[in-house]
C-alpha cells in the first residue's frame, strides 16, 4: 500500500512539490521559483506555461530525491496562490494571456466603479468580499475586455478560467486530452462570483462582472476522493494517482495548522500575510474591514467559514530590500542587519507597492519610508520592514477581535518569514500575545496534503490530524504596554501619510 501523499504548492514567486508520511513529517520536496513579470507600474504576471513546467519538474524532482516512484503516493493535493487568474485556450492548452497576479492593481477603475454605483453592496452580501483590485472576477473582466477575441471564443465554450489551482489541475489530468476543469469552495470564494450560501457561482454577479458561466470550472467541497480526476500516465508522474484536495494557501495553511475548531486561528507569512479565524459554520460578516470566506470543506460534511485578514506585502518587502535596493544578498541578511539596532530609530516603512489590503482597502496607497532623518541606515530601513510586517498583522488581529469577540491566547504561525527568528520576537511584541510555530513551518503544502489524505482514507479524520502537530518553538511578548502603544501610534501615523499617492478612475 502507498505509505505517502504529495502536495503541489503553487505559490506567488515559486512551486514545489512536497511529500509528507503518516505522522505528517516532510520526506522530500523540490522547490523553483518563476519569474515576476512587470510590464507597468502596479502590473504583476506570470507565464502559466512557465508555471506548468516548473510543476512538472518540481514533481519529478521531489519523488527522485526521496527515492520514491509515482506509485509509492497515495494521493496528491494541491494548494495555490489564490485569486491569480488564468484564461486559456482548452483545445490547444495555451493561455490567451499572461496570469494575471492577486497582487495586481489594473482592475483598480473596475472596482471603484463597482463601489459608486451600488453593485459593491451586492457583491459583499453575496461573495462576502469588497470590490477590490485582489479578486479574480475583475481581472476576468478586464481580460475579456482587452483581449482581442477573447469573449467571442469564451461565448463559444473556447475559453476557459481558472485560478492556478484549476490550470495546474486540468494539465495534470490531461490537459486538451480530457483534463478536469474544477475548482474547490475555497478558490471560488475568492473571485467576487460565488454566493457564499449556495456555494455556486451567482447569476447576478456573473451579469455584474459579465462573465459566460462557460468558463467557469465546476465547483467542489475541498477534499473529495473522486471530484477533481487522477494525474495522467504521462509525465510528471506517469501513474494514475488521485487527486483528492485542493485548497487556496490561506486556506490550505488553515488545515495545515489543524485549525478545526471555531476560533482558532492561524497566520501565515509569505509574499503577503493571511490571518485565517475559523468561525465555523456561521457565515460572520465583517464590520471591521475583513474578508467572509470558506475555510474548507469536506466531501459530505457543512462547509466551515472563517474571517480573513489579507495583506498585500510583507516577505516581498524583504525580496525589494535585495533585489531593489540591494541593501542584502538573502532574504535571511535581514534579520542580521536589522539586529545591529535596538529600534528603528523613529523610522516607518508602509510597504503599500499595490495598495493596502486589509483593514483598510485602499489602492490609492503607495509605499512610504517616514520619520527619516541622518541618523539613519540600512540598519533602520531592514528593522523597520520587519515591523511593518507585524505591524500590519497587528492591524488585522485588532480588526478580528472587533468582529469575533475573540481575543487571540496565542498566535499560531507558518511560511517562510517564521525562520527570521527577530521577526517573531517582534510580532510577541507588538501583539502582547505569545507566537507559536509548528515543527513544520510550511504548512501550506501540508494542509493540501492533509486534505488529499482525508477524502482517500489515508488519515482517518481531523483528531488524528491534530495529534501530529508539534509545537517548535514559541516567542514571549517583552516590550512594555508603554513601548507596544507608542510604536503602534507611529505605525497608524505612517499610514496615513502612504494615503491618496495613486488616483482611482
Amino acid at each position: 500500500m502507498p505509505e505517502f501523499v504529495g502536495a503541489v504548492d503553487q505559490g506567488t514567486t515559486s512551486t514545489r512539490f512536497m511529500i509528507f508520511d503518516h505522522s505528517g513529517n516532510e520526506v522530500a520536496r523540490h522547490q523553483l521559483e518563476h519569474r515576476q513579470i512587470l510590464p507597468r507600474s502596479g502590473w504583476v504576471e506570470h507565464d502559466p506555461v512557465e508555471i506548468w513546467e516548473r510543476t512538472n519538474t518540481v514533481i519529478q524532482n521531489a519523488i527522485r530525491a526521496g527515492g520514491l516512484s509515482a506509485s509509492d503516493l497515495h494521493a496528491i493535493g494541491i494548494t495555490n496562490q489564490r485569486e491569480t487568474t488564468v484564461v486559456w485556450d482548452p483545445r490547444t492548452g495555451l493561455p490567451y494571456y499572461n496570469a494575471i497576479v492577486w497582487q495586481d492593481t489594473r482592475t483598480d477603475a473596475i472596482a471603484a466603479a463597482l463601489e459608486r454605483d451600488g453593485r459593491g453592496e451586492v457583491i459583499r452580501r453575496k461573495a462576502g468580499l469588497p470590490p477590490a483590485t485582489y479578486f479574480s472576477g475583475g481581472k476576468i473582466k478586464w481580460l475579456l475586455e482587452n483581449v482581442p477575441g477573447l469573449r467571442e471564443a469564451a461565448e463559444r465554450g473556447h475559453a476557459l478560467f481558472g485560478n492556478t489551482d484549476a490550470w495546474v489541475l486540468w494539465n495534470l489530468t490531461g490537459g486538451p486530452n480530457g483534463g478536469v476543469h474544477a475548482t474547490d469552495v475555497t478558490n471560488a470564494s475568492r473571485t467576487m462570483l460565488m454566493d457564499l450560501e449556495t456555494l455556486d457561482w451567482d447569476d447576478e454577479l456573473l451579469e455584474i462582472f459579465g462573465v459566460p458561466r462557460a468558463m467557469l470550472p465546476r465547483i467542489h467541497p475541498s477534499a473529495h476522493p473522486e471530484a477533481f480526476g487522477q494525474a495522467r500516465t504521462s509525465r510528471p508522474l506517469r501513474a494514475a494517482i488521485p487527486i483528492a484536495g485542493v485548497l487556496g494557501d490561506q486556506q490550505a495553511a488553515t488545515v495545515g495548522q489543524v485549525c478545526f475548531s471555531p476560533g482558532e486561528a492561524k497566520n501565515t507569512y509569505g509574499t503577503g500575510n493571511f490571518l485565517v479565524l475559523n468561525t465555523g459554520e456561521e457565515l460572520v460578516r465583517s464590520r471591521s474591514g475583513l474578508l467572509t470566506t470558506v475555510a474548507y470543506q469536506f466531501a459530505g460534511s457543512p462547509a466551515v467559514y472563517a474571517l480573513e485578514g489579507s495583506i498585500a506585502v510583507t516577505g516581498a518587502a524583504v525580496q525589494w530590500l535585495r533585489d531593489q535596493l540591494k541593501i542584502i544578498k538573502e532574504a535571511a541578511d535581514s534579520e542580521r542587519l536589522a539586529a545591529a539596532v535596538e529600534d528603528n530609530g523613529g523610522m516607518y516603512f508602509v510597504p503599500a507597492f499595490s495598495g493596502l489590503f486589509a483593514p483598510y482597502w485602499r489602492s490609492d496607497a503607495r509605499g512610504a519610508i517616514v520619520g527619516l532623518s541622518r541618523y539613519h541606515t540600512g540598519e533602520h530601513l531592514a528593522r523597520a520592514t520587519l515591523e511593518a510586517i507585524c505591524y500590519q498583522s497587528r492591524d488585522v488581529v485588532d480588526a478580528m477581535e472587533q468582529d469575533s469577540g475573540v481575543h487571540l491566547d496565542v498566535l499560531r504561525v507558518d511560511g517562510g518569514v517564521t525562520a527570521n527568528d527577530l521577526c517573531m520576537q517582534i510580532q510577541a511584541d507588538v501583539l502582547g500575545v505569545p507566537v507559536s510555530r509548528p515543527v513544520v513551518a510550511e504548512t501550506t503544502a501540508l494542509g493540501a496534503a492533509y486534505a488529499a489524505g482525508l477524502a482517500t482514507g489515508f488519515w482517518r479524520d481531523t483528531e488524528e490530524l491534530r495529534s501530529h502537530w508539534q509545537e517548535s518553538k514559541r516567542w514571549e511578548p517583552r516590550w512594555s504596554e508603554e513601548r507596544r502603544a507608542e510604536g503602534y501610534a507611529g505605525w497608524r501615523k505612517a499610514v496615513e501619510r502612504s494615503l491618496d499617492w495613486a488616483p482611482v478612475s
